[in-house]
């Protein structure tokens, strides 16, 4: 159980401003003090907004990463990073990403930053919501790397990267950080062509050390490329198999796929908290009150409000600000009118 029924949540993104897109195409006219100002001046946006929406669990919106997991691959060492994309023209896709030589054993001695963003936020957040790091998966990490002699296939490098992913988790947790996301994409996507024991085992070995010391969720998601899935969007392939994550909550996007599989919910709450995306990032539809109202009372019908958080589907980086505000703003209000119908 949690000790807040119907928690509110993200998951880990937030979009970025617009002149922080802009100053981070134009840095070398930024001296290493600006940059820093700026970096900040990021983030207390993205924690006002969630703040004044009212949410329970707040990030730091990774604001000071390009991506949600492709800024990792610039703490590497032992890589020849791709600097063009392979299609550059046409209708946006993953394919449109490039992929990285690797060219030496892969380390990373100074961390992959998630720790100093964890610190930034909790300088700059103020006392009340509970502050979230989220930090993909070795899995997920390894699907921009290209095999070579060292490291023959993807479980190749998945497990060369498992431990250094272990490491910036263990050192979250000893920075003080209460709640962690693990996020393995990739795993939902692959999950009906692979084979989702070895997942939980992947994930199982990279978590190990903090289980137990903070509370510990995954993400399962389909993919969101500029709105963009990439993967089968179905979660019986993943199922029962990943009700073995070592976890306390599992993250579930359901209002993208018009809550297709949301008696998933009564699987998973049977052991472990839920948190369900009621909210479709991908779309420019923004969810009323009474749309919050009507969707978490679909979800009860599966679960008890003590097993269960509201998120968006999935990180919000895709998402133009604006609508984003309003969004998680509907989220929380219609939540807390379930809260009082309940007498929670």
């Amino acid at each position: 159980m949690q000790d807040q029924p119907l928690r509110t949540t993200v998951v880990g993104s937030y979009p970025l401003p617009g002149w922080l897109e802009f100053s981070a195409q134009h840095l070398d006219q930024f001296g290493a003090s600006d940059i820093t100002e700026m970096q900040d001046d990021a983030v207390v946006n993205a924690i006002h907004d969630q703040v004044t929406a009212g949410l329970d669990v707040i990030t730091d919106g990774e604001q000071t990463r390009f991506d949600f997991n492709l800024s990792f691959y610039g703490f590497l060492r032992g890589l020849d990073m791709e600097d063009r994309a392979p299609r550059m023209w046409g209708p946006p896709a993953h394919d449109q990403r490039g992929k990285h030589k690797i060219i030496d054993i892969l380390s990373a001695p100074d961390g992959f930053g998630a720790v100093e963003e964890f610190q930034r936020l909790q300088r700059l957040a103020p006392a009340g919501p509970v502050l979230k790091a989220s930090v993909p998966g070795p899995y997920t990490l390894s699907g921009r790397l290209l095999p070579n002699a060292t490291y023959a296939d993807r479980y190749a490098i998945t497990e060369a990267l498992l431990p250094l992913v272990r490491k910036e988790l263990e050192d979250l947790v000893k920075a003080g950080c209460k709640e962690i996301t693990v996020d393995e994409p990739s795993m939902s996507c692959y999950a009906h062509r692979a084979d989702p024991l070895r997942f939980v085992d992947i994930f199982n070995r990279t978590v190990e050390p903090i289980v137990g010391k903070c509370r510990l969720s995954t993400h399962l998601c389909f993919g969101n490329f500029k709105g963009h899935a990439v993967g089968l969007r179905k979660y019986a392939p993943m199922f029962p198999a990943f009700l073995d994550m070592h976890v306390d909550e599992i993250h579930v996007e359901m209002a993208g796929r018009e809550f297709a599989e949301l008696e998933i919910l009564e699987q998973i709450t049977q052991t472990k908290n839920a948190a369900v995306g009621i909210i479709d990032v991908k779309s420019y539809y923004i969810e009323s009150v009474a749309d919050v109202v009507e969707r978490i009372k679909r979800c009860l019908a599966f679960a008890p409000a003590e097993r269960l958080s509201l998120a968006p589907d999935c990180g919000l980086s895709q998402t133009a600000r604006w609508a984003a505000k309003e969004k998680l703003r509907n989220m929380v209000e219609g939540t807390h009118l379930v809260r009082k119908e309940l007498g929670l």
